[in-house]
C-alpha cells in the first residue's frame, strides 16, 4: 500500500466504545461527515464468555458482556437510524449467535446478549420498516476464526464433535458470513426486515439425539 493509499483509508477510519451512547453518537457523524451519508450498518462488535457454572460468575463480566453486546447494539441502531429514518432509507445488520436460539448451559450472559440483539432486530425492524429502513440479524454458529483455533488448541472444543453435530458435517468460513451479510445489506433482499438467517450449517434445526450421523 502506498502512502497516499494509506492516508485515504486512515481517514475512514473512526475509534470508539460502541457501550458508549458519546462514542457511538460520535463514531456515526464523523462517519456520515467523511463518507457523505450511510447505506448500511453492520453491528458486528461484541465480546465472548467464558464457560462457568452460573452461581460463580461475576456480576461483572455479566454487565461487560451485556453492555458491549447488547447495549452496544442498540446505540449504534439509534445512532444510525436516526440519520436512515431522515433519508427514508438504509440496511442494518446485526450479528447475534445460535448461542441466542438456543439454550448453552454456562453461558447465560453471551446468550441473554445475543437473544436481546434478536428481538432487538425484530422490534426495530416493525418500527422502522415503514420508514424504509430494513433491520435484519444473522446468527453465526461456529466460524473458523483465529479465536476458535485457539479454543480447539487448548482443548475447550471438541471441533470433531462440533462437525458431527452438523448436518453439513462442517465449521463454517469467515467469508461465508461476509456473503450472507452482503446479501442482506443488498437490494436482493429489499422484501426483508425483522428476520433473523441463522448461520449454522443446520445446527440450530437438527432436533435429534446425538450425532447427525447416528439419528
Amino acid at each position: 500500500m502506498n502512502a497516499n493509499a494509506q492516508n485515504e483509508s486512515d481517514d475512514l477510519v473512526t475509534i470508539g466504545d460502541v457501550s458508549s451512547q458519546e462514542d457511538a453518537s460520535r463514531t456515526v457523524k464523523e462517519s456520515i461527515t467523511r463518507m457523505g451519508g450511510l447505506d448500511v450498518l453492520v453491528n458486528c462488535a461484541g465480546v465472548a464468555d467464558f464457560l462457568a457454572p452460573t452461581v460463580e460468575q461475576e456480576e461483572s463480566s455479566w454487565q461487560k458482556i451485556i453492555d458491549i453486546n447488547l447495549t452496544g447494539t442498540y446505540l449504534m441502531c439509534k445512532a444510525v437510524g436516526a440519520h436512515m429514518l431522515e433519508r427514508h432509507s438504509g440496511s442494518i445488520i446485526n450479528i447475534s449467535s445460535i448461542v441466542g436460539l438456543g439454550g448453552f448451559p454456562r453461558r447465560n450472559a453471551y446468550g441473554s446478549s445475543k437473544a436481546g440483539v434478536i428481538m432487538l432486530t425484530r422490534l426495530l425492524a416493525c418500527e422502522w420498516g415503514s420508514d424504509g429502513v430494513r433491520v435484519n440479524c444473522v446468527a453465526p454458529g461456529y466460524v473458523h476464526t483465529p479465536l476458535l483455533d485457539t479454543v480447539i488448541n487448548s482443548g475447550k472444543v471438541d471441533v470433531d464433535r462440533i462437525q458431527r453435530r452438523t448436518p453439513m458435517g462442517r465449521i463454517g468460513q469467515p467469508h461465508e458470513v461476509a456473503q450472507a451479510v452482503a446479501y442482506l445489506a443488498s437490494s436482493w433482499s429489499s422484501y426483508i426486515t425483522g428476520a433473523t438467517l441463522p448461520f449454522d450449517g443446520g445446527w440450530s434445526a437438527f432436533g435429534g439425539a446425538g450425532d447427525v450421523s447416528t439419528a
